[in-house]
């Protein structure tokens, strides 16, 4: 059986080194190990409670139905996020509201990468929103590095080696 992880990029930007990263992750993902790229962030609308409710719920958007149903069917969640302004991104903060109705997210391991090492506000934030949503952060497989101006082999290096820890951890699956 393959470890089921679903990768977020918290930008919409067309070159974001957190889409980036996650891209390398999906194609350097180690044998057992299924890495799948939730590309649908910027389709969730604005977070309304009203709207808010169970997965199969006719009222909840079918954005947010897809981005719950794609975590549910996963086994880790990593997530890679900008910070702006000393915070979580829009569209990311967005999307974590519209996860914590959900049961989707309740014990789920979460795996956070930071491409900006610099960029501590966001990071901490997202890791604050996450424990209040009871997941398992897994800190062993959580990594922070610079991708701006590193060598891509570097890079490279770092995710593999972040997935290789991930996918042999001890925290339990």
């Amino acid at each position: 059986m393959s470890l089921r992880v679903l990768a977020i990029s918290g930008s919409l930007r067309a070159a974001s080194s957190n889409a980036a990263v996650l891209r390398i992750a999906a194609e350097v993902a180690p044998p057992g190990m299924d890495v799948r790229i939730f590309d649908g962030i910027h389709l969730l609308p604005f977070f309304n409670p009203d709207l808010d409710g169970e997965l199969h719920d006719p009222a909840l958007p079918v954005a947010v139905g897809e981005l719950r149903a794609a975590i549910a069917a996963s086994d880790v969640l990593l997530i890679s996020s900008p910070e702006y302004a000393h915070g979580i991104s829009g569209v990311m903060k967005n999307a974590l509201d519209w996860l914590v109705g959900g049961a989707e997210m309740v014990d789920k391991r979460v795996v956070l990468f930071n491409t900006a090492p610099h960029a501590t506000h966001a990071h901490e934030a997202i890791r604050e929103t996450l424990r209040t949503m009871s997941v398992r952060l897994d800190d062993h497989a959580s990594v922070s590095f610079l991708v701006r101006g590193a060598d891509p082999a570097a890079v490279e290096r770092a995710v593999r080696d972040a997935l290789t820890i991930l996918l042999t951890s001890a925290a339990p699956a």
